[in-house]
This record gives structure tokens, C-alpha cells and sequence, in this order.
């Protein structure tokens, strides 16, 4: 039980370094303009919503290992599924190479945050 719970939150970590090296790839190729996303002017509310967003694998990798075997499970799944169709949906809005290449990646991390924690029993 142990060993599936390590694994499942060392997948939310590898998935929020695979964001983490997106943004720092985006801020150095120059596909980074401060204030927007997509061209487009964020708000300070917006700005929230990203950040509620991207503290999500954070928690998850928390959760993870606090949370008891069936609530932990049916979290992991719930939430890389989310994960996984807002990526998914998401994958043609970026244009650059390395920014889909980084998306498929991070598919790839909850498919096997979904395969662990559907395949955990106690």
C-alpha cells in the first residue's frame, strides 16, 4: 500500500515539474509575454484561477500520501482524469514544439497516476 502511494505522488511531483519546465521553456525561447496568455490580457482573477489550477498537483502529491487507501484512490482518479482531459483539450492551442512534446509527457503522467490508482488494492 505504501509503495502505491509513493508512486502515486511522485507522479503528481514529475508532472508539476513537467509544467514547471514548459513555463521556463516558453519564458526562454520568447513565446512568453508578461500579463497574457494565449495574446490575451489576464486579470487578476484569471491570474487566480491559474494559480488554484497549478498548486493542484501540489496538493495532489500531499493528498496522496496523507489521504486513506479509498479516498486517496478515487481522488488520484478523479482528479489526473480532469488533468488529462483539460491537457488533451488544450494540446492544439499550443504552437511550438517542445510545448506539445511537454503535453503529451504530462498525458503520459496521468495515464500512469490513472493506471496505478485503478489497479490499487488493499
Amino acid at each position: 500500500m505504501e509503495d502505491v502511494k509513493i508512486i502515486l505522488s511522485a507522479s503528481w511531483v514529475a508532472l508539476m515539474l513537467t509544467y514547471l519546465l514548459g513555463d521556463v521553456l516558453r519564458i526562454y525561447s520568447g513565446d512568453f509575454k508578461a500579463g497574457e496568455i494565449g495574446g490575451m490580457k489576464i486579470s487578476q482573477d484569471q491570474w487566480l484561477g491559474v494559480a488554484v489550477l497549478m498548486v493542484i498537483p501540489v496538493v495532489m502529491s500531499f493528498l496522496s500520501l496523507t489521504l486513506n487507501y479509498p479516498v486517496s484512490r478515487w481522488a488520484n482518479l478523479i482528479v489526473a482524469l480532469v488533468f488529462f482531459g483539460f491537457n488533451l483539450i488544450g494540446l492544439p492551442g499550443y504552437p511550438s514544439a517542445y510545448d506539445k512534446f511537454l503535453i503529451i509527457v504530462g498525458l503520459g503522467f496521468n495515464v500512469l497516476t490513472v493506471w496505478y490508482a485503478w489497479q490499487w488494492t488493499v
